[in-house]
């Protein structure tokens, strides 16, 4: 099976229509699978190889367009470049209206469900859209994914190896997602939209039986039972966790807030417009871009600064003069207030938080997609800085400069976005740690030039970062960069533990 995102460089074309017939998407679909295809080939299982189906799209099912001509057009695609012979597939949610939406003639439909779906009924409705061929649940889902805000998602593995049980014994074949959880490393975390936008957390753990750190868990051992009963399965007992270490606490210095570190960050300079321009259009399609206008008349009196489309995608971080004014949110927060004088810098750093990938939303633009309204003054004469943090890490800054390039380095904590430095001393060992952010806001941290992913401590539930072992030095010192976004704790300290912590809701801040 094969699965993978939409590239974001496709929203330049302002009115594409993804996962459909239009002209410009088919184009790219087809460029990419004219080069991935032939690679597939001669690994099949029909060539001798070890993949045995092909699926051609993800629960078309679930998106509105229900476009027939794509998935012929697809179909064409994958018959032309892997032959006749290999199984082409479709997987879609348990209802008649996404199986009527996801499936097409000459591609065998499967569908997908969890512990709380009555096996019998979604198997029938497979059938009667597949009358031939093996009974597939193509996602068994084992657990669930966070957002940030919610409670830790969990599956009892009493459930999971029930209905596993349930289904094997019809003779039934499952694909488990998740078996093994993972990380949304750097900023892979994606979000959903349904009533609102909401971020995935950094964890892919999803309580699966296998977790995050690739640990076995109860539910794996619950699910070899069932298996057991069907298959021949290895006796004796599971391999052991890998090991985990504490490393203990880390103190961060401050390296300076985001405004001041712009020739390191946006190397090439501002691109000056008007009006403000998305991410999309300045070919930032990740993490952060500074906007900066100036204010256009004295603000003696709190005066609202407004988001009146909701186009703020999706957190922006405002400063006046450097000083942090607070901040506004898609869907929840569009207005603020703000002071200052005229002709005051005005620093508007946005987040992008993820890009929605799911559902009718994906066409999911980021940074400021229209006016923002001050008092009663569109803001216009902006400098928008696309922000390389990731590079400028990458090539060693800022622990590679001392002094150089940096304003000053402080101990104590700002407000705002500002970032922050340390290091983690070698001890010899390079095992598995979590990494705890007790009283950090929100923010993005790096491990020797490595994009850790997202914190939100202040917002949960996930509380602990995975560390790898293998991006640990065991001689050298383990460089710690820190973007935090809102406000720091007093004592600056970061703690690696030996466990995770990912289920503990603090808040909406």
């Amino acid at each position: 099976m094969f699965q993978g995102g939409l590239p974001a460089w496709l929203l330049q074309k302002p009115n594409i229509i993804l996962r459909s017939a239009d002209t410009d998407y088919l184009e790219a679909v087809s460029s990419w699978l004219a080069i991935l295809l032939p690679k597939i080939k001669p690994w099949l299982y029909i060539n001798g190889g070890n993949i045995i189906t092909v699926q051609i799209e993800n629960e078309y099912g679930s998106y509105f367009a229900c476009d027939y001509n794509y998935m012929r057009h697809l179909r064409t695609l994958f018959r032309f470049f892997l032959g006749e012979d290999v199984v082409l597939f479709t997987t879609d949610g348990n209802t008649d209206k996404e199986m009527t939406c996801g499936t097409l003639d000459g591609l065998f439909a499967t569908v997908d469900f969890g512990t709380d779906t009555n096996i019998t009924v979604a198997f029938n409705r497979q059938r009667r859209f597949e009358p031939q061929g093996p009974l597939v649940n193509s996602e068994f889902y084992t657990g669930w994914l966070d957002h940030w805000g919610d409670q830790h998602a969990v599956v009892s593995a009493q459930k999971v190896s029930r209905v596993l049980e349930e289904m094997l014994t019809m003779g039934a074949n499952v694909n488990m997602y998740m078996f093994e959880g993972g990380t949304n490393f750097g900023y892979w975390n994606g979000a959903d939209h349904d009533t609102s936008f909401r971020s995935v957390v950094t964890s892919y753990d999803y309580d699966a039986p296998l977790t995050e750190a690739g640990d076995p868990t109860e539910k794996l051992l619950a699910i070899r039972d069932v298996i057991k009963q069907f298959r021949d399965v290895p006796s004796g007992p599971m391999p052991p966790a890998t090991p985990k270490f504490a490393y203990g606490f880390v103190r961060l210095q401050q390296v300076g807030n985001i405004s001041s570190l712009l020739d390191t960050l946006s190397p090439f300079g501002p691109v000056q417009s008007k009006y403000p321009l998305t991410f999309e259009e300045m070919k930032q399609y990740y993490g952060y871009m500074l906007y900066r206008t100036t204010l256009p008349q004295d603000l003696s009196e709190p005066t609202p600064l407004i988001s009146p489309l909701n186009e703020v995608h999706d957190r922006a971080y405002v400063s006046v003069n450097g000083v942090f004014q607070g901040l506004l949110q898609r869907d929840t927060i569009l207005v603020m207030n703000v002071t200052g004088k005229q002709g005051d810098t005005l620093d508007i750093l946005v987040e992008n938080m993820g890009r929605v990938n799911f559902g009718s939303k994906i066409n999911d633009y980021k940074g400021l997609l229209s006016n923002l309204i001050l008092g009663k003054d569109i803001l216009t004469d902006w400098k928008m800085y696309p922000l390389d943090i990731d590079g400028a890490i990458s090539r060693g800054w800022p622990h590679s400069n001392g002094q150089k390039s940096i304003p000053s380095l402080q101990r104590e904590p700002s407000t705002g976005p500002t970032l922050y430095m340390g290091t983690l001393q070698p001890n010899g060992l390079a095992w598995d740690t979590f990494l705890k952010l007790n009283e950090w806001t929100k923010g993005q941290i790096w491990i020797n030039g490595v994009n850790l992913g997202r914190y939100w401590p202040a917002r949960g539930p996930q509380q602990t970062l995975y560390v790898p072992g293998p991006l640990l030095s065991t001689s050298l010192p383990n460089n710690i960069t820190l973007l935090e976004l809102e406000g720091a704790p007093t004592h600056l300290l970061v703690l690696f533990m030996d466990r995770p912590q990912l289920n503990v809701t603090a808040g909406k801040s």
